[in-house]
């Protein structure tokens, strides 16, 4: 059977029909999305409560254990970490991959509802949950500045206008905004003169509280009309509280702003902003875990001129920070990298062909097969991502393959005069289950990739299945496109037709090119057992070099954006704090390739600051973000107080829990004393790693704290419990909200506390007077005994359980396999007791586990070529020769990445099986012809196979040449993204160069061999002698009793 005579025969519906395709890939390439990586969602939900002025150690009895008790009994979660610290916290969730996001968040929300009632009843709101990305880097950052403006006016047109319109556009997540608060009225409270009068904390609070009511009032009917009630219940600023009345003393009546100063200001007045070293508030803009980058930040950017249109005049709203400017310029470099593929393929087609018309069939074939491709991406919801286009730059070396060996089969039977029709016809149905092969063997390579588990196997599947659909379109397009073209434009050459100057200078080196081969490959068969001995040798450095071989998860990415976390000194106020991030931000910003920096400090964590750096474009930064991050770490080391962790942001990004470096190894332990007793030695060990740089952990017990000893007895005495204490350093100290203000587009607080000169000193514990239940004041002193402790300032669990995480990054030149090495071997050295238990989490538990699954992984490969090519070949020995062109690529691509002084990652691992692909196709053409000529020619196995191996030369060495070209762009790249394309380049050219030396000479040697075997097998099996005597002879049978 001909597949390819119908097409032939029908040029015209055959032409239609390739046209038609090119239509649709168009079409679809229009409204392919782009992004930088495939979408690779891990269900991840964040759980957010808060108890203001709780400590972290309360918050974590009290709150975090309760819902970590409901949560942990969904199904599905494979981790849960969370963070407790002043008066908040953060339990983060990862679900299973195959697990619904939407389903997991309403099992999430039943979980709370069924938590609430273990809740402490002061929580004023309960706990919130939002789908998250895991890498949770923000896409855009907008920061609001003025000369005019305060921080807490700011702040409200960020809450109440921009974050509400943003928070509705499509692929928006989180809008988060750092750097300030809400306008409140505060009452800062004097407690010398309270005393004097002899009023509590308690009832200024009653009376402020009851001074500010709108409750419902009702209405009136007075037959034909209807009246609303209305009051002015409701005091709106600090000029109606302070006429407040509060208590008579001494017959006088007291008002509020006799005991108080009350001014209109900020909720929180430990919060701070910094954009470019002007005070700002900054509104932090994440994505939703499947959202767009690009889309996203194309709507947002489309309603921009409407947020400044709807806020006051005098701020000024400006773009920070966003991915989408990096993104853009490693695709347009990714599709550059493409086009330079498709133009130095064609040039090898034509360079080898030598003639425009048979050139062009195969250089028509690799546009068709790409564009097709976009119509199959855009049905199975793929994107335009640096993966699928590394897939397609790949997919020009294979696609061209197929599209070659038709065109050189049917112009060697046109040159020996056959007509171009019939020949078509012959050299189609000659090379069709050839073509036909190559591709299945190919896609056979692809097949445990696509079988992979993990978060691995989701991210690499879509380059797979990308590169897969454009080969099995090739091999469409060179069964009926490419003989169709041949048998239209081939023409039958004139008798002594004399070639021009360049064909004859390029034939005679395709002459002594092949005389050379011939001669070398005489010598090799000649030198069978030599031969051999360097194929197992190859077997053996391939096993040697990959154990040796320094190993990566995924190449560090320049996205020209860093994120930073400064780490205060434990006991740092939020003055001193607030000076350090604009000292910092200031810093940063004097650098060279810094475009700009904008970072806020505040909130649950008050020795903390968290950094956005933007980087100037590459081509005029003139240096990676890496070596950026080194020189800053230099410049910042000096500076006192304060550490600052700065992490290139990564589009790939596994684990929950945030951190001031990449990589996370977490402790756990039987009981919370070895925890303390063994964190501090774990990671001084690590620290004394010259492998490992920035590590640092998230223990933060060294808080000051001062602790009140309560004499009960005493207490008892004078009229006074525990909780009047309480409640009493509660209105004092913990910015208690003690009024709701209710405005038409919000909800402002008034915020009561003592003024902020009494906050700075345990000496104002000493002052204060709490009220008895005679209504007399009793000094604090007469109740309690204050003493000086530490106490931490962030609780984390793990699993429910108590867990320290501490984090590292990798110095210049160390892998992370490196890495993980030398850490357990430094554990190992320190004896850490079986009670104390280490992991490594996120990116390097994924590394780790991907690690490990590596060998496996390639042996089902070889296996299921070798499957493969038996079902094809209907033979058990064939399959044997074909694979033993593999050691030779390996060696090469593991040498290749040594000796550029790249990791052996995902990236490159992909390279590998490519390499697969491509050098078994080589032997493939052998094999076949060799074949061919055994059985119909009736050739010798020696005469076959070297007839073969000099008939396929040519279109091998045009094959192998045309995979390398295509491969050299992407190992030479040094724009934008080049980094995650460069593995995939390297392995795939130092492979193929190696076996193009050795896979011509091995590959014979091999095929005789055991074809030599098979046939001594055979002989034995059809010779071994049958006892046909006994089978005749009569069986004695016993018959004696």
């Amino acid at each position: 059977m001909n597949f390819s005579a119908p097409f032939i025969r029908r040029p015209v519906a055959t032409t239609l029909l390739t046209i038609g395709l090119v239509l649709a890939g168009l079409a679809a390439l229009r409204l392919l999305s782009i992004s930088p990586m495939p979408r690779v969602d891990i269900p991840t939900i964040k759980v957010s409560a808060s108890l203001p002025g709780a400590s972290p150690e309360t918050i974590a009895a009290a709150v975090t254990t309760p819902l970590e008790h409901s949560l942990g009994r969904i199904a599905g979660i494979t981790e849960m970490t969370s963070s407790s610290a002043l008066g908040a916290t953060r339990i983060v969730l990862q679900f299973d991959l195959n697990r619904d996001i939407n389903g997991a968040a309403r099992d999430v929300q039943a979980a709370l509802n069924a938590a609430r009632s273990t809740l402490p009843p002061e929580m004023h709101s309960s706990p919130s949950y939002r789908k998250v990305n895991p890498s949770d880097a923000p896409v855009m950052i907008l920061s609001l500045t003025s000369d005019t403006m305060t921080q807490g006016q700011m702040y409200d047109a960020a809450s109440t206008v921009i974050a509400q319109k943003l928070s509705q556009l499509t692929g928006v997540g989180e809008v988060e905004i750092g750097g300030g608060s809400l306008p409140a009225v505060r009452v800062d409270l004097n407690p010398q003169t309270l005393n004097q009068y002899g009023i509590g904390f308690e009832e200024v609070r009653k009376a402020v509280a009851a001074s500010n009511s709108n409750r419902p009032k009702g209405a009136l009917d007075n037959g034909g009309e209807h009246w609303q009630i209305s009051s002015n219940g409701q005091a709106r600023s600090a000029a109606e509280y302070m006429p407040v009345f509060v208590k008579y003393s001494s017959g006088a009546a007291v008002q509020l702003a006799d005991v108080a100063n009350v001014t209109d200001a900020v909720q929180d007045i430990r919060t701070a902003g910094s954009s470019n070293g002007k005070p700002s508030v900054l509104v932090i803009i994440r994505r939703e875990s499947d959202a767009n980058i690009l889309d996203t930040v194309n709507r947002v950017n489309k309603i921009l001129p409407a947020l400044n249109a709807s806020i006051p005049a005098a701020v000024d709203l400006a773009v920070v920070m966003e991915r989408t400017s990096t993104v853009r310029a490693s695709m347009r470099d990714a599709g550059d990298t493409l086009i330079i593929a498709v133009v130095l393929v064609i040039l090898v087609v034509m360079l080898f062909l030598r003639n425009g018309r048979a050139a062009l069939i195969p250089s028509v074939a690799v546009p068709v097969s790409l564009i097709g491709t976009f119509a199959v991406m855009y049905l199975l919801d793929y994107s335009l991502n640096n993966l699928s286009l590394m897939a397609l730059t790949i997919a020009v070396g294979f696609v061209v393959d197929d599209a070659i060996v038709v065109v050189e089969n049917v112009s060697r039977h046109i040159e020996k005069g056959v007509a171009p029709l019939q020949a078509a016809l012959i050299g189609a149905k000659e090379v069709g289950s050839t073509v036909l092969t190559m591709t299945l063997v190919l896609i056979a390579v692809f097949i445990p990739m696509l079988l992979m588990s993990g978060y691995v196997g989701l991210f690499v599947r879509e380059f797979v299945v990308t590169l897969s659909v454009a080969i099995l379109i090739s091999l469409v397009v060179a069964l009926t496109t490419a003989p169709m073209m041949c048998a239209q434009l081939l023409k039958t050459p004139v008798p002594n037709h004399q070639h021009g100057a360049l064909y004859q200078w390029s034939e005679r080196g395709f002459t002594a090119i092949l005389r050379g081969y011939e001669r070398s490959l005489k010598w090799a068969l000649a030198h069978a057992p030599l031969t051999m001995l360097i194929l197992l040798a190859t077997v053996c450095l391939n096993a040697y070099l990959y154990v040796i071989i320094p190993k990566g998860f995924f190449p560090p990415q320049d996205t020209g954006q860093l994120t930073g976390r400064i780490q205060g000194d434990q006991s740092v106020s939020f003055q001193l704090m607030q000076k350090k991030l604009t000292d910092f931000v200031n810093i940063i910003r004097a650098d060279p390739a810094v475009e700009s920096a904008v970072g806020y400090t505040g909130g649950a964590q008050r020795n903390t600051a968290s950094l956005f750096v933007t980087l100037k474009p590459l081509q005029e930064r003139k240096e990676t973000a890496d070596k950026v991050v080194t020189r800053l770490r230099d410049t910042l080391a000096n500076e006192p107080g304060a550490t600052l962790g700065l992490t290139p942001v990564q589009d790939i990004r596994i684990g929950g829990r945030q951190s001031r470096s990449s990589y996370e190894y977490t402790i756990q332990a039987d009981e919370l004393d070895m925890l303390r007793t063994w964190e501090p030695r774990i990671r001084q060990a690590m620290a004394q790693l010259p492998e490992l740089l920035d590590v640092d952990s998230d223990v933060q017990d060294k808080g000051l704290q001062t602790t009140l000893t309560i004499d009960r007895d005493a207490a008892a005495r004078l009229g006074v419990n525990a909780k009047q204490i309480d409640t009493m350093l509660s209105n004092a100290f913990t910015q208690r909200l003690v009024s709701t203000i209710y405005q038409p587009l919000n909800q402002y607080q008034v915020v009561m506390g003592v003024a902020p000169e009494y906050a700075q000193s345990s000496d104002t514990l000493d002052q204060l007077q709490i009220s008895n239940a005679d209504g007399h004041q009793v000094p604090l002193s007469m109740l309690a005994r204050q003493s000086q402790t530490e106490t931490s300032l962030q609780v984390n669990h793990h699993s429910q359980l108590a867990a320290t995480t501490i984090s590292f990054n990798l110095a210049k030149g160390v892998s992370l396999s490196q890495a993980t090495k030398a850490i357990d071997s430094a554990l190992y050295k320190i004896s850490v007791p079986s009670s104390v238990r280490g992991s490594f989490q996120g990116s390097a538990k994924a590394f780790k586990e991907m690690l490990a699954n590596q060998p496996i992984l390639i042996l089902a490969a070889f296996l299921t070529l070798y499957i493969v090519l038996g079902v094809l070949y209907e033979s058990l020995v064939h399959p044997i020769t074909i694979l033993s062109t593999l050691p030779s690529a390996g060696v090469g691509a593991l040498l290749a990445l040594m000796l550029f002084r790249t990791d052996f990652s995902v990236i490159a691992m992909i390279g590998i099986f490519m390499l697969i692909g491509i050098v078994m196709k080589n032997a493939i053409m052998m094999i076949d012809v060799a074949l061919d000529k055994q059985r119909n020619e009736g050739a010798t196995p020696a005469e076959a196979i070297f007839q073969a191996c000099l008939l396929r030369f040519r279109p091998i060495l045009m094959t192998s040449l045309a995979a390398l070209l295509a491969a050299i762009p992407l190992a030479l790249g040094s724009g934008d993204g080049a980094e995650m394309r460069q593995p995939l380049g390297i392995a795939i050219g130092g492979g193929l160069i190696l076996s193009q030396l050795l896979t011509l000479y091995t590959t014979p040697v091999v095929y005789l061999y055991l074809d030599r075997f098979s046939t001594k097998i055979h002989s034995l099996r059809k010779h071994q002698p049958t006892n046909h005597a006994a089978q005749l002879m009569p069986v004695a049978v016993d018959t004696t009793l």
